[in-house]
């Protein structure tokens, strides 16, 4: 009955979604509905991700629902980078506001619910360590960039941000085999019991696919309704990009990760969580400049002061508190507590 219910809201939604797109609906009601649409789209997504990693093994399907649980800010950035140049602040704040939220509400949330149920949660500490210097070096990345900017001419930093961009994947793609081949016995952590997939093989390959199609249809709409809705309320391309789309966008990182940590899986949640924001700074992000080349409107990768601070800041908190491979529920609160000061900040901005 719940399934039911689930698929007949994710119709639903979706149908009426494209109705009001196609229509020329209310900019307001476009947005609200394309929100409802694709947090529903992306829940879809995750159950078919879950279900493919069951057949596909516990690294490469640790590494599909990563990748597949970016998969939404990816598709909702490549269409606003099709806009052109005048979008490419706000696929800038939709990447920081996806680093940012994966570090601390995604994490913090894990982290306070799970340390509610359980005192202490423990998780792989050489792992925590690994992920904490690579989220450092993202920061890295990116301040590079911004500081040397002013000495470099417009076509200088497009190349800069270009090569920088390659570097940064291959840093991710020797991550991967390093975490995945390498070094994968020290770094696994907890045994995670999997459930009975849903779906059987070809059929979870298949609701992928069309669950990708799906969110790639939702992204479109969904970025055509941002403009009107922002102007109307007067609101910031910064905060719509950083909060706004990128709470709608980790709708299902959300869930699984906070699941994960209330099951004392709190080294899953982690993962989820922190893999994600290094996925999207790592790779996501450098992807996005060769993709905005490939649309004739070479995208840099100089960040606001504003930006950098606020993933800055976030990798900062949450190396610290990640660190160590121990949890509380104290911990969480100091993650959500930071992205409620950055939230406002972006809010009045």
């Amino acid at each position: 009955m719940k399934r039911k219910l689930f698929y007949g809201l994710l119709l639903g939604f979706f149908v009426i979604s494209g109705i009001a797109h196609y229509s020329h609906w209310d900019g307001t009601v476009q947005l609200i509905l394309a929100s409802l649409a694709v947090v529903f789209a992306a829940a879809f997504m995750g159950k078919a991700t879950e279900s493919v990693a069951h057949y596909a093994g516990e690294r490469l399907g640790g590494f599909l629902n990563a990748t597949f649980g970016n998969a939404v800010e990816l598709i909702i950035a490549i269409f606003l980078i099709r806009e052109g140049p005048s979008m490419h602040e706000l696929v800038k704040a939709s990447i920081t506001g996806s680093i940012i939220g994966n570090l601390l509400l995604v994490l913090g949330l894990s982290v306070l619910l799970g340390g509610l149920k359980y005192k202490v949660q423990s998780y792989n500490a050489m792992l925590a360590g690994s992920s904490a210097s690579l989220m450092l070096l993202a920061v890295i990345a990116l301040f590079i960039p911004a500081v040397f900017k002013s000495s470099l001419v417009r076509w200088e930093n497009e190349l800069f941000s270009l090569l920088v961009a390659g570097i940064l994947i291959l840093a991710y793609i020797l991550w991967l085999i390093f975490s995945m081949v390498t070094h994968k016995d020290e770094l696994a952590d907890e045994a995670v019991e999997h459930a009975e997939p849903m779906w059987s093989k070809g059929k979870s390959v298949l609701f992928l696919i069309l669950a990708t199609v799906m969110v790639a249809f939702i992204s479109e709409w969904l970025v055509g309704s941002v403009e009107p809705f922002s102007q109307r309320f007067g609101l910031s391309e910064l905060f719509v990009g950083a909060f706004l789309i990128a709470i709608i966008g980790n709708a299902a990182e959300h869930s699984a990760a906070i699941f994960m940590a209330m099951k004392n899986k709190i080294g899953a949640a982690v993962e989820i969580a922190v893999g994600s924001s290094l996925q999207v700074a790592l790779f996501v992000a450098p992807v996005l400049i060769f993709v905005s080349w490939l649309y004739g409107s070479p995208m840099d990768m100089v960040f606001s002061t504003y930006e950098l601070v606020a993933i800055g800041t976030s990798v900062f908190i949450a190396a610290s508190i990640s660190r160590d491979g121990r949890t509380n529920w104290y911990e969480g609160v100091l993650l959500l507590v930071v992205y409620v000061i950055l939230g406002i900040a972006f809010f009045l901005v």
